[in-house]
């Protein structure tokens, strides 16, 4: 059995003129520490299916199973990153990552371990010289790495990311797709991450799983990147499977644009 299997998921939402089928027969299975970039056009149901993985949203039809238990609610072994940072204002770095520490963990480490538990993962993240500021005083970049060590200090079997980069600047997306690609080779943790920019998925991602467009929305293609770890986006450039990888998700999405199929 796969680490995550989505099994026949398909989900239907009711609309004023009826009901709407947003995703249709979507089967995939992820193995334990794979890194998985879901891709598509706008309206596809990547953030349905996302949705789904965490328990956010019921399936009309089929079901998500991890390491053997049905997902049908959420819980701490998913752990959701956002394109916002959703981080309490009025709390600093520390008491932010501080609050899932305790939910998850209360009863089972001490406050003391809590604390240090804390402190290692705004240190994993590079934000112990920050961890007494709020929110506000932070920028966007750092409100998303103190997102990202919160969903880590769950310790979670599974990391879910919704374009959590995709409301920052060119520099500060590129900082920070290569802090999540360290981070995941150390911790080897499974990531499942939606995604509009396919370089971000290629360079990122163990496979590309690409959506048909809307409605009824069913995996479409699934793009294997057989490349190495570490890896380095210069060296990247010139990289013939690299290269090859970036092309087909490219194919797939010109072939499947609205534009096209008019």
């Amino acid at each position: 059995m796969s680490h995550l299997e989505i099994s026949d998921v398909g989900i239907t939402f009711p609309t004023p003129k009826g009901p709407f089928v947003a995703l249709q027969n979507v089967n995939l299975r992820i193995e334990r520490g794979e890194f998985i970039a879901l891709i598509g056009h706008s309206g596809c149901g990547k953030s349905t299916l996302l949705n789904i993985i965490a328990g956010l949203n019921q399936a009309t039809s089929g079901g998500v199973v991890l390491s053997g238990r049905e997902v049908d609610a959420p819980g701490p072994d998913r752990a959701m990153v956002f394109q916002t940072h959703a981080l309490l204002p009025w709390l600093s770095a520390y008491d932010n990552v501080r609050l899932a520490v305790d939910q998850v963990w209360r009863g089972r480490k001490s406050a003391a371990e809590r604390h240090a538990w804390t402190e290692e993962h705004l240190e994993l993240v590079h934000m112990t010289h920050a961890r007494d500021k709020r929110p506000g005083e932070l920028s966007g970049g750092m409100r998303q790495r103190v997102g990202i060590a919160r969903a880590l200090a769950m310790q979670p079997e599974v990391l879910l990311m919704d374009e959590p980069f995709g409301a920052l600047d060119a520099l500060t997306r590129a900082q920070l797709q290569d802090s999540l690609a360290e981070l995941h080779t150390e911790l080897g943790n499974t990531v499942i991450m939606v995604t509009h920019d396919v370089d971000e998925a290629v360079l990122l991602s163990d496979r590309v799983v690409c959506l048909s467009n809307g409605p009824a929305a069913t995996v479409g293609e699934i793009i294997d990147v057989p490349l190495p770890r570490p890896r380095d986006r210069l060296a990247l450039a010139e990289d013939a499977g690299y290269i090859r990888a970036r092309a087909e998700v490219l194919r797939f999405l010109h072939s499947s644009h609205p534009a096209q199929a008019a």
